[in-house]
């Protein structure tokens, strides 16, 4: 299958490379006259409704275009922190450039909860079928910024599957191994190519 990524983010897609190629599956950025399209994000209604009004959207473009036909792979994906149900989620990248991360922080210190996880809502549709998956990656808020690799809340964010580094400070290999994103693309996978019984 001829998967499309609407995604900007080029590490976004080697993670799906290395998971869906290996099945047998071509993974590419959605490219249109040249550009990697924007969508409108309902991010006030969560992950799930941004991924699916991305894929709307997504389909959409492509059709009258040499595209049409393709399948089209979306992923949203947000930091849901204990003390504060449902939230950033969805909005994590608005919350962090307009608290910082050192503002997070100091919001977590203040409730006295550290624990935190990564959410990712991957959807993948050729415009008649449709699979969607989930993946979570639990752990905790860290007490200071530590590390450079990865973006976002990485530096602050000790997955329990590690060994007490944030995603910050470690190398890219071993936080796609553990990551909400992976955990996504590979059960869609499992989606794509059940099991043989």
């Amino acid at each position: 299958m001829r998967i499309l990524f609407a995604t900007g983010n080029e590490n976004k897609i080697i993670e799906a490379r290395e998971v869906l190629e290996p099945l047998n599956h071509s993974v590419e950025g959605l490219v249109i006259d040249g550009q990697r399209p924007d969508f409108d994000e309902p991010k006030h209604l969560g992950l799930t409704a941004v991924a699916q009004a991305k894929i709307e959207q997504a389909l959409a473009l492509i059709q009258g275009t040499s595209h049409e036909g393709s399948a089209i792979l979306v992923e949203d994906s947000g930091i849901f922190l204990d003390a504060f149900p449902e939230w950033p989620g969805a909005e994590s990248s608005d919350v962090e450039q307009k608290l910082g991360l050192k503002g997070i922080i100091e919001k977590v210190n203040e409730a006295g909860d550290r624990g935190a996880e990564y959410r990712a809502v991957a959807i993948l549709s050729d415009g008649t079928n449709h699979w969607q998956s989930d993946g979570v990656c639990r752990g905790t808020i860290s007490t200071e910024l530590r590390g450079t690799h990865g973006f976002g809340y990485d530096p602050i964010f000790i997955p329990e599957a590690g060994d007490g580094r944030t995603f910050g400070e470690l190398e890219s290999h071993y936080k796609n191994e553990v990551s909400h994103r992976k955990q996504a693309m590979e059960a869609l996978a499992r989606l794509l190519n059940p099991p043989s019984k």
